[in-house]
């Protein structure tokens, strides 16, 4: 960011009658960042310390609102964008949410709301609670075991999709998950031995055994957390003061707070800044500000219509949104490219169209780099199509530039000529021969003038033919020659005539196919490209899938371990479909269909292109195998 917030300000709020709203004005701070952002979350029960931690996360003392009383302070969702302190050409994202279970509020129903906009827009939330991870804190989470009910992965339409296949694939868009364990007074101590935070936390995420209800609902908030939230980890800290000092606590200086609770926020701050990833969406593609804040806008409409908010659904929204301007941005790179480059008009065609290359290849590896989730490549092809007008538009300048250059050289060449036309030279006997030696030597003299450019011979045909009712009119007033050499010089001019004018013609017809190649030129870049991105695009969704598998593998081998084989039964069939998947993104086929779509994208937007799609296709899937 050019200009780093001095405080926070309200993301989503939550208003009084109890609807929420994105607020226009951290939608114009977040459209200005175009750098990938790394999104904090911190939810947990309201006046539980919650705002300290992200000042402290923010590398401020003031900043999120305190307070002091037993009132929440933070209302709707308030943002802190940031330089990151870690990672350079990033912003720090902070979102320090409403807190949960305010008896005041009457009506907590925008609590599992918040709480899953929290989850849906964070790389890393941090849940804040108190005291111990007891069973009355697994309730208070009770937040979590709701997102089944709050959240889709799919559109409708994908038939027959079961809860828990959904559910499954919530690993796909969640953040990371830190419990922070406030005021904690216990000794890390199990069985006798020292336990680090972290077994801490699973030795509490441990289900019990048996099918009552009692178990089921013991178990339930431990399973969520585990499903959903694969990685994990755990803080706990101490009081960071006496009493009396609490309600004053971002007015302490830091040697007034507790050493021990100094250090360990210094080692949760440390942990957070190093280990959170900037956001992305499945597929690995990196959000940016201004994408955050249509995925808020987005889920935020949905809830506010009565609907689950659909994260499939807000990609696919945001996939139109990010790729049309990413066709605006390569067509910009494009004119930028060529504004640097061009030199008009160029000697030649091929040279022009070189040049249109050099920045037609910039310009897609601007809109690779932005676009995602083109599955019908429309967005490539409209690029295409722009970029034709580009070139088409390039050559329409060139051409001009080169008939005002050559123009203007004829003219000047025949000022002399014209002045003793005026004066009469050549109405002399023997005139037309002294005529017709002065307007090749003009013509010579003209062709050794460097930089004319395309239309060289086209603009002196045209010229010389505009001159031709005076050469036939010395012609005819010179009494030196007959009126059988009169003729014959005459019809020694109409063939020099029809001679440039052939001239022309095969220079006009070379110069088109030299473009028509040139499409094929294209679209083999366009292929080429595109083949490079899905192969990075696969290389990203397998190492995604990657994850997914070690984090259920892991997870299968935790149950079976404490003896719950049947719900490791489940998690063997949805590490199956996993396998599954990653043979499909393996096979030839993921990227044939897409080059095979560009094809026939290309037929449409190239004029004279379709009969030359299928080769290069064929080309470019035989190098898959």
């Amino acid at each position: 960011m050019e200009i780093p917030m001095l405080a926070p300000i309200c993301l989503i709020e939550n208003s009084p009658a109890g609807e929420l709203w994105v607020q226009q004005e951290a939608l114009r701070v977040l459209a200005e960042i175009s750098q990938p952002v790394v999104v904090v979350a911190i939810a947990g029960l309201y006046r539980t310390g919650k705002s300290y931690l992200m000042n402290k996360l923010a590398g401020k003392r003031t900043g999120f609102s305190l307070g002091s009383t037993i009132q929440s302070h933070t209302k709707g969702i308030w943002m802190w964008c940031l330089p990151h302190p870690r990672r350079a050409g990033h912003t720090l994202v902070l979102l320090d949410t409403e807190g949960l279970g305010d008896v005041e509020k009457g009506d907590t129903k925008n609590d599992t709301w918040i709480f899953a906009l929290a989850v849906l827009l964070s790389s890393t939330l941090v849940y804040n609670s108190m005291g111990t991870i007891s069973q009355q804190a697994m309730d208070q989470l009770h937040y979590v075991t709701e997102l089944t009910e709050r959240i889709k992965v799919k559109a409708a339409g994908e038939g027959g999709r079961q809860e828990w296949e959904d559910s499954a694939e919530f690993v796909r868009f969640f953040p990371s998950f830190v419990w922070a364990v406030r005021d904690f007074t216990l000794q890390l101590e199990l069985d006798g031995r020292e336990i680090t935070e972290d077994e801490y936390l699973e030795n509490g995420l441990k289900l019990k055994p048996g099918s009552s209800r009692r178990a089921q609902l013991y178990n339930l908030p431990r399973e969520c957390i585990r499903q959903f939230f694969p990685a994990r980890k755990c803080f706990v800290f101490v009081q960071p003061a006496g009493r009396r000092d609490l309600p004053r606590l971002e007015e302490l200086q830091e040697d007034e707070l507790e050493p021990e609770f100094r250090e360990q926020v210094a080692r949760f701050c440390c942990h957070v800044w190093e280990t959170s990833t900037p956001k992305t969406i499945p597929g690995g593609h990196v959000v940016t500000g201004a994408m955050l804040g249509t995925l808020a806008v987005t889920y935020v409409d949905a809830i506010r219509s009565g609907a689950v908010p659909c994260m499939e659904s807000a990609v696919l929204a945001l996939a139109q949104i990010e790729n049309s301007a990413a066709v605006g941005e390569a067509v910009a790179v494009y004119e930028e490219q060529l504004a640097r480059r061009a030199a008009l008009p160029t000697e030649s065609v091929q040279e022009l169209l070189e040049l249109h290359a050099q920045c037609e290849r910039e310009a897609l590896r601007a809109f690779m780099a932005r676009a995602f989730k083109d599955d019908d490549r429309s967005f490539q092809g409209e690029l295409m199509r722009r970029l034709e007008e580009q070139k088409q538009e390039l050559c329409r300048r060139n051409e001009l530039a080169s008939s005002d250059r050559c123009t203007a050289t004829l003219l000047e060449l025949w000022d002399e000529m014209d002045d003793r036309i005026g004066q009469g030279v050549y109405l002399v006997p023997g005139g037309y021969q002294h005529f017709q030696d002065d307007r090749q030597q003009m013509v010579e003299r003209y062709r050794q003038v460097l930089g004319k450019g395309v239309k060289a011979k086209e603009v002196l045909q045209e010229f010389l033919q505009s001159k031709e009712d005076v050469a036939q009119s010395i012609l005819q007033t010179d009494e030196a020659l007959t009126e059988k050499e009169k003729e014959m010089a005459a019809e020694r001019a109409r063939a020099e005539a029809a001679e440039r004018e052939q001239e022309v013609l095969k220079q006009k017809e070379a110069e088109l196919q030299q473009k028509l190649e040139d499409q094929d030129r294209s679209y083999q870049e366009n292929l080429r490209q595109l083949e490079t991105k899905l192969e990075d695009e696969r290389k990203k969704l397998l190492e995604e899938q990657g994850k997914m598998m070690d984090q259920k593998l892991k997870e299968q081998a935790a149950l079976l371990q404490e003896g719950f084989r049947e719900e490791a039964g489940r998690l063997e069939s949805e590490i199956r479909r996993l396998q599954q998947q990653n043979e499909e993104i393996r096979k030839p086929s993921w990227i044939q269909s897409a080059l095979g779509m560009l094809g026939d994208v290309a037929s449409l937007v190239l004029p004279g292109f379709f009969g030359k799609a299928a080769g290069a296709i064929t080309y470019f899937i035989q190098r898959l195998f």
